[in-house]
């Protein structure tokens, strides 16, 4: 199929949302729909919704996968290439200096700008909510589906709840919007993945689960080793982000390649620098006392950490492509879709809310990138920097 888009352009506009993107997966959706949605118009707000109720629901980082897919629909195979290198570089790069010792985010004013960022993500997260209920929930059964996959993801906490919400809405997405589905003309885009090339990418990701570990057992191999633990990390966590930290603690402290100081100064780290959590694998595979170390084995574990999340995307995408076209599937979809504003919804009260804005004077500054945002329409990267200095005047004060 003809893309739309160009190879360094794709890898220009990730290499700037990787730098700017701070506040975690549900921050990066709303960086993602504000650059790419609704600036650039490379999807609609339906098939960006749809994209993200996919990666919901499959294991991986899902807000990378969201920005792979989102590549590989704008320009082919090296789209989706370019778009995971410039989403994960800067904070990758980032994470393996503070390895080496280069600390970039000490005192005050350094704690003020994380504190100010941290603000932000309020103000981005609110503007996505708002933005995507205004069109992703135009009537009262899907008003009515977002607040109760709201209500559900703030009861049951972590991938649970927000898979619970989400299979809410299909259910009552099939069950409500049977009618609004049928009068709607609506086309999608295709990712254009042959089938062969899906059942090659899951064939290869079962094998590399079932056999990476019987190699590293085999052989002895400190790589392979590593590359399994981080690999095995990345394909078992449904929801990305904080959700990976549990498996990577018990794959590296508890065997003892890493510290516990060690693994809790990356962590606090890895809240520092913008892009996804799921590079805290660099660090930890540089620290690693198993494996290359270094930059090598930063390299290693990143690598293995995020393939498997990528490999059932592509995987599962041409299947996705000829269901979601059907009647019952996009009535699904709909449903799933609402359920989406609800998760993010309960994902901006807590944990960005709740963590952020601790006092009258952040919630002045959230509310004031809220309107940068909304009523100025002042780019995200504006605000971001905004955030930054405020966060240091609040630290001041």
């Amino acid at each position: 199929m003809t893309r739309a888009g160009t190879v360094p352009e794709v890898f220009l506009a990730f290499l700037r949302l990787g730098v700017t993107s701070f506040g975690g997966p549900i921050a990066h959706l709303g960086y993602f729909r504000d650059d790419l949605v609704t600036r650039r118009r490379w999807m609609d707000d339906r098939a960006y919704a749809d994209l993200v109720a996919l990666c919901q629901f499959l294991p991986g980082p899902a807000s990378s996968q969201v920005g792979f897919a989102m590549g590989l629909q704008r320009a082919g195979v090296f789209g989706a290439l370019a778009a995971f290198l410039g989403f994960t570089l800067p904070s990758a790069v980032l994470l393996v200096a503070f390895a080496a010792g280069a600390s970039l985010f000490g005192g005050p004013v350094g704690g003020g700008i994380l504190e100010g960022l941290k603000i932000v993500a309020v103000a981005i997260v609110a503007q996505a909510v708002w933005g995507m209920a205004r069109s992703l929930t135009p009537d009262a059964p899907r008003a009515g589906i977002a607040v109760v996959a709201a209500a559900l993801a703030l009861s049951v906490p972590g991938a649970v709840g927000q898979l619970g919400a989400l299979a809410i809405g299909v259910v009552a997405g099939l069950v409500l919007l049977r009618a609004v589905v049928e009068q709607s003309g609506e086309s999608l885009p295709s990712f254009g993945v042959p089938r062969a090339v899906a059942v090659g990418c899951l064939v290869v990701a079962g094998a590399a689960l079932v056999g990476l570990p019987l190699l590293a057992a085999t052989t002895g191999s400190g790589l392979i080793a590593l590359a399994d633990a981080f690999f095995r990390s990345g394909a078992l966590v449904f929801g990305g982000g904080h959700v990976v930290l549990p498996l990577l603690q018990a794959e590296v402290v508890q065997t003892g390649w890493v510290s516990p100081d060690a693994f809790l100064a990356g962590y606090g780290a890895a809240q520092a620098v913008p892009g996804p959590l799921f590079t805290f694998g660099a660090y930890l595979g540089a620290v690693s006392s198993v494996g290359p170390g270094g930059v090598a084995g930063a390299v290693v574990a990143l690598t293995a950490i995020f393939l498997p999340g990528f490999l059932v995307l592509v995987g599962v995408l041409p299947f996705w492509d000829a269901l979601r076209d059907r009647r019952r599937v996009r009535a699904a979809m709909r449903g799933a879709n609402a359920a989406v504003v609800g998760i993010l919804g309960a994902a901006l009260y807590t944990p960005v809310f709740t963590t952020a804005v601790t006092g009258p004077g952040p919630f002045v500054l959230a509310l004031v990138g809220f309107v940068l945002l909304t009523a100025f329409r002042i780019p995200a990267w504006v605000v971001v920097i905004v955030g930054a200095v405020g966060g240091i005047l609040l630290a001041l004060l």
